[in-house]
């Protein structure tokens, strides 16, 4: 059995990633109570109907019961029963954003004297960092669009290579913020900027001649030497160590131009060495 299972912060995303799982063929549960699992992930294997592939959601809803989780995954562990936990995450202003739009009631908000949603984000990521801590998968949704985390979600969950060290390349623009869930942050603002060259500004590092400006100076070939350097030296330490995901991020100054163009360098250069690698463009449209 191909088991996940989704926790992370009230107003991050977790229904999103259990209806993205649920669109590439899992069979999922919502809100399921930590000492159900093992008795649950029982009858699912007993079961005539064959299910491949199960995703359930435990977060902070069920109170108290919420810790008695890593007794279970203990447990899972001792059936022999493997499994991947993706924790959802975003920013404080982002949920409190979320909140206020929906006048949704946060799970522990009745804990506090005086109403207050941060003091319940705040108090939620304290109870959830072992969880964040344990995690396969981390997806910030601060910045993403749904069909580029349904993307994400998808790029993780849809083969079935439980071992495979899945990477996200992902350009962005400094103006915007850095990607959250990025494990490598490359800045290529030091390379000239094709924005200020007037029949290059309103093109994108995907068309040719924003790459050929890009890629014409010596200090872009050369620094383009150095990252894939660096990361044919990483990526087997990354993998030697266990680690399941890899985000990789690149940026400049608005997302365009500079970092698309080395975004796309780097996944094809890792798609060339056989690496489970996507791109993502995150800022390329603003």
């Amino acid at each position: 059995m191909d088991l996940v299972i989704v926790t992370g912060l009230s107003g991050a995303g977790k229904s999103r990633a259990i209806d993205a799982l649920e669109d590439i063929g899992y069979f999922c549960v919502d809100n399921m109570p930590p000492e159900l699992i093992p008795t649950f992930v029982q009858l699912i294997l007993k079961s005539k109907e064959k299910r491949d592939r199960v995703a359930l959601v435990a977060d902070i809803r069920l109170g108290s019961n919420f810790s008695s989780l890593f007794d279970v995954l203990g447990d899972l562990e001792n059936m022999k029963v493997k499994y991947k936990i993706l924790f959802i995450d975003a920013d404080n202003e982002v949920i409190m954003r979320r909140y206020q739009e929906t006048r949704r009631k946060h799970p522990l908000a009745d804990e506090f004297s005086t109403p207050s949603i941060l003091q319940a984000i705040n108090k939620e990521r304290e109870i959830l960092l072992p969880a964040r801590q344990k995690a396969d998968y981390i997806i910030d949704t601060s910045d993403v669009t749904s069909s580029q985390f349904k993307e994400r979600v998808a790029n993780l969950f849809l083969d079935n290579a439980q071992s495979a060290l899945k990477i996200s390349v992902i350009s962005f623009g400094f103006k915007y913020g850095a990607p959250k869930e990025a494990d490598l942050v490359f800045d290529v603002r030091c390379l000239p900027n094709p924005f200020y060259i007037p029949e290059l500004k309103q093109h994108t590092g995907l068309e040719e001649p924003v790459r050929n400006f890009v890629m014409k100076f010596d200090q872009s070939r050369g620094l383009e030497i150095k990252l894939l350097d660096l990361l044919d030296y990483l990526l087997p330490l990354y993998r030697t160590e266990g680690k399941s995901q890899l985000t990789i991020a690149v940026g400049c100054t608005g997302g365009k131009h500079r970092s698309v163009v080395f975004a796309e360098l780097i996944n094809k250069h890792l798609l060339e060495t056989g690496a489970n690698s996507r791109v993502y463009h995150r800022d390329i449209k603003r």
